[in-house]
């Protein structure tokens, strides 16, 4: 694992920061002074001495997005909008990351933060936060398809069975899915492997964190101390 981004996910800083605090003569590695962000290490291995740590900023930032469709959930792209693009010059230049993807024509609650420790207890395939989505399909579903999510979908293409979920039906044609994973086109392939089409998909909410119903599509604002402690609380 490269050096900036093992500290930044230790919660040291952002990228950036822990990029300027490696090469200004800070980090040794195994006795040695290292000052190339670069440097591939192995956490288990490697013994890491840290010195000056309170020169490295705090000033974390944490963001609600209501994402709309046409946006990827990525920092940079050469082909498509993302997600970045829609913050403000000044925001752009914060080191943020989405916590977690949402898919191009997915819509909903994404969290951006330049936090690296609490990004990565948001991403962890461990994490045992829950992720709400409002599904529309375009086949009624039926009470043998709470059973399967509750035993974890098997998904063909890739010979494997995802956690066990939560599918909520609240129409014959819309349902709420619970999930912890965030696997590529997850909950598309989850209701596809139930023999349903999934027509539109918002994210609602990350653990207890719901998405403001005022936050206007493509909009964001900060999160509150309290949307930040639940979702701290989580990761415990």
């Amino acid at each position: 694992m490269r050096l900036d981004k093992y500290l930044a996910n230790k919660g040291l800083g952002s990228r950036k920061e822990v990029k300027k605090y490696i090469e200004e003569e800070n980090v040794y590695i195994n006795g040695l002074l290292v000052t190339k962000a670069n440097k591939e290490i192995n956490p288990e291995k490697d013994k890491l001495v840290l010195k000056n740590k309170d020169k490295i900023s705090k000033d974390y930032l944490y963001l609600m997005m209501n994402k709309p469709s046409g946006f990827i959930c990525q920092t940079k792209s050469l082909s498509k909008k993302t997600v970045i693009d829609l913050l403000p010059k000044d925001l752009q230049k914060k080191d943020l990351s989405p916590a977690g993807r949402l898919d191009l024509d997915t819509e909903g609650l994404v969290i951006l933060t330049n936090d690296g420790l609490f990004l990565q207890k948001i991403i962890s395939p461990s994490s045992t936060i829950y992720k709400k989505y409002y599904a529309r399909v375009d086949k009624a579903m039926e009470e043998a398809d709470i059973k399967k999510f509750e035993e974890g979908i098997y998904i063909k293409e890739e010979n494997y069975k995802c956690l066990a979920a939560k599918l909520e039906i609240i129409s014959p044609k819309e349902c709420y899915v619970y999930i912890r994973e965030g696997k590529y086109h997850q909950v598309k392939r989850m209701l596809k492997a139930c023999g349903k089409k999934v027509l539109y998909l918002k994210r609602l909410a990350i653990g207890k964190v719901y998405l403001d119903k005022n936050l206007k599509s493509g909009s964001y604002r900060k999160l509150s101390d309290e949307e930040i402690y639940l979702l701290k609380k989580d990761f415990d």
